[in-house]
């Protein structure tokens, strides 16, 4: 958690977790057979959604029906779900319990990696776009950060045994923790009154100093990612279904009036690992023009992904037009870049995109703009036709096997 360029590979992230997800889920799946009592109100009201309309009922039939026989275990080396009611059941357990620490990474999608394979077959493909469904497992997952943002998830926020995230093998692996975050190690829980209080952590003053502060020339790392892919000369509409998913603006931008200004422009798009920091910063001084929040899918991913046992990391691009996400527009203050937009995009579980700005504010390259809430996620830049950019990736080349670059950090410049 130094100021350098953090050595862990963000498109690694599942497999570092799946040793951590076979110890975690096998308790899920103990405790889910062990339960008879009623599901809880989210997922209840899931559970009648199912089995009342007949395109949710066919579509959660066929997605687990569509497995192959060959994957009778998930990529967390369990047996695979049975079921949408054996799926419900995980659910409900999940939706009590908040992530244990774990020495050799964080428990990342819970919900993720119970749907795992599922997610890639037809049946999974259609499920997962279609609106009343996504508004179903939003509610739940609504539900979930409820719990997530409650004084019962501080339970695994203690110093003693296995589990706590202040235990002593934890802070093994989070080396100057009191140093560089706003924490009180000396009161219970360093201070933190819920697990999302903890996930949500701020930096003290000094950490991640903003490069060149007086130059407006220089953008910044609005999050601390990994670079995942530069575009230039994008189209305001592509098949971006497609193999290659290409970007398409205006699906991007949810249909807003203002996605015809960055028609031909580029798209700069990084990623963030479940043990990244996940606050959101300006990437250049300016005027917030406008601020919107794009409702969308959470499970969705593109069946060319099917090798892909975390869903997501493979169709990083293509969940930039379906996922839940967030729009902040920017008139930068340099009028060599003038109106720009940061874009957070919502990664399975990640369904809240927390906008702590407002229209009109005016804020400094590397002020707070919002947060993610718990998970790993992805974001976007978008700079419009003309503005020349030269960017500094760290000496990296974007994609997955890509490094976190920190935020608030240089990763371009433009050309006047």
């Amino acid at each position: 958690m130094s100021n350098t360029t953090t050595p862990y590979c963000v498109g690694k992230w599942m497999p570092s977790d799946q040793h951590v997800l076979n110890t975690w889920l096998r308790k899920i799946h103990a405790k889910a057979e062990d339960q008879t009592g009623p599901l809880l109100p989210a997922v209840q009201q899931l559970k009648t959604f199912i089995e009342t309309d007949a395109t949710a009922y066919m579509a959660f039939t066929q997605l687990f029906d569509e497995v192959p026989p060959w994957r009778h275990k998930s990529p967390s080396g369990l047996p695979q779900v049975r079921d949408y009611e054996h799926m419900l059941r995980l659910f409900n357990v999940i939706m009590t319990e908040a992530p244990e620490y774990n020495d050799s990474g964080v428990v990342g999608f819970p919900f993720n990696a119970i749907l795992d394979w599922s997610m890639d077959t037809v049946g999974g493909y259609a499920g997962f776009l279609n609106e009343k469904v996504n508004a179903h497992l939003r509610a739940m997952l609504n539900e979930w950060a409820i719990f997530l943002r409650s004084a019962a998830s501080t339970k695994v926020l203690n110093d003693q045994g296995p589990g706590g995230w202040f235990c002593k093998d934890a802070l093994k692996h989070m080396p100057g923790f009191a140093e560089e975050f706003q924490c009180d190690p000396g009161q219970p829980h360093y201070g933190f009154t819920s697990w999302d209080d903890f996930f949500t952590r701020r930096f003290r003053d000094g950490q991640r100093p903003v490069a060149d502060p007086a130059d407006d020339a220089v953008i910044v790392n609005a999050c601390e990612s990994a670079p995942y892919c530069v575009a230039e000369k994008v189209q305001l509409r592509d098949k971006f279904w497609i193999k290659g998913q290409p970007y398409a603006v205006q699906f991007m931008m949810g249909g807003d009036p203002l996605a015809g200004k960055f028609d031909g422009g580029t798209v700069y798009q990084a990623f963030l690992s479940a043990l990244s920091y996940h606050r959101w910063h300006a990437p250049v001084s300016g005027r917030i023009v406008k601020t919107a929040r794009i409702p969308g899918t959470y499970y969705s991913e593109l069946l060319t992904a099917r090798a892909d046992p975390s869903g997501p990391n493979d169709s990083q691009g293509y969940i930039t037009e379906v996922a839940t996400r967030a729009l902040i527009f920017i008139e930068a203050d340099n009028p060599a870049i003038g109106l720009m937009c940061f874009m957070p995009v919502g990664m399975a579980e990640v369904s809240t995109c927390d906008i702590t700005v407002f229209e009109g504010q005016h804020v400094k390259k590397g002020d707070e703009l919002g947060m993610f809430h718990f998970g790993g996620s992805t974001h976007c830049l978008f700079f419009r036709p003309g503005v020349k950019l030269a960017f500094d990736l760290h000496g990296q080349q974007p994609g997955l096997n890509s490094c976190n670059i920190p935020v608030r950090s240089r990763i371009a410049t433009v050309q006047s």
